[in-house]
């Protein structure tokens, strides 16, 4: 997919697994277990999905996913699998390498969103991407670096603390213009801080929906997680935004979701619900 100066490029990084009813709060499993694949702990099947950016001058990715840096327990605890979803080797797959990477974008720091920002090398974790700038809101790097009691197992500062170390770090105080044709919208339900880039041209818009649309199924307002801190905000935020994309015939790229990378979104009896799926990222990697 091309979206003005960049080429857009899908890449799997992990499949892993989380709770059904964390996922989808306070709506019935008998409604959600329709929508997603359950297994016999309650987990619902889920990647992470990275979107990569290329224009002639930046090489930018969105996320890292959750890296490979996990001790057995907790990876058979959120049943990780990265075996063929190393995010070097499908860079390189694509004629990039890890040094080519000028920018990654974090949503937020969660885990799950930046695990592959950096890396483990001789024992020693390390920046994955050793010439790229970091960019994070400032809000969600307090945040991350004195969580609260119910954020803390969602925050590891392994994947941060040698890229500020090291001085890689953008710390942002809002939202805005951050590239050519990418601005952020900032969203503050899920997490504080979360920004989601925006990619736009004259005739196509695409939102990265991170967390707050993290899979198709959470298109419609009253479907959000029970990971959310404040899950009330979460509907306010769909509520603004969901009308702003339908308007612009906007695409919604799915970060979590295991069958579709993107759609687009229609109005429905009930409200705006995703549309077809965009099938020029159905051959992601």
């Amino acid at each position: 997919m091309q979206i003005g100066p960049y080429k857009l490029t899908a890449l799997t990084t992990s499949t892993f697994a989380l709770d059904g009813g964390a996922m989808f709060g306070v709506v019935p499993k008998t409604l959600w277990s329709k929508q997603v694949e359950v297994d016999e702990l309650n987990r619902i099947s889920m990647v992470t999905r990275t979107l990569l950016l290329e224009s002639e001058d930046r090489k930018i990715l969105i996320d890292t996913g959750n890296g490979d840096k996990w001790q057995p327990k907790l990876r058979d605890m959120f049943k990780i699998d990265t075996n063929g979803y190393i995010l070097p080797q499908s860079l390189r797959e694509h004629g990039l390498q890890v040094e080519d990477i000028t920018d990654v974008i974090c949503t937020h720091l969660h885990f799950d969103h930046v695990g592959g920002n950096t890396r483990l090398y001789e024992d020693e974790v390390v920046p994955t991407f050793p010439h790229a700038r970091y960019w994070v809101q400032e809000e969600n790097w307090k945040l991350a670096n004195q969580p609260t009691s119910k954020d803390r197992a969602s925050y590891r500062n392994e994947n941060w603390q040698v890229l500020a170390e090291n001085g890689m770090l953008e710390i942002m105080k809002s939202e805005r213009e951050l590239f050519d044709n990418i601005r952020l919208e900032i969203v503050n339900g899920h997490t504080l801080g979360q920004q989601l880039p925006v990619i736009y041209d004259e005739s196509r818009t695409l939102i990265y929906g991170a967390d707050l649309f993290p899979m198709k199924p959470h298109i419609p307002i009253p479907w959000v997680m029970a990971y959310d801190n404040e899950p009330l905000r979460s509907m306010e935020e769909k509520s603004r935004l969901l009308p702003q994309l339908l308007e612009k015939d906007a695409m919604i790229f799915f970060e979590h979701d295991p069958s579709t990378a993107c759609c687009g979104l229609v109005a429905g009896e009930k409200g705006i619900i995703g549309g077809a799926d965009i099938t020029e990222f159905n051959a992601e990697t």
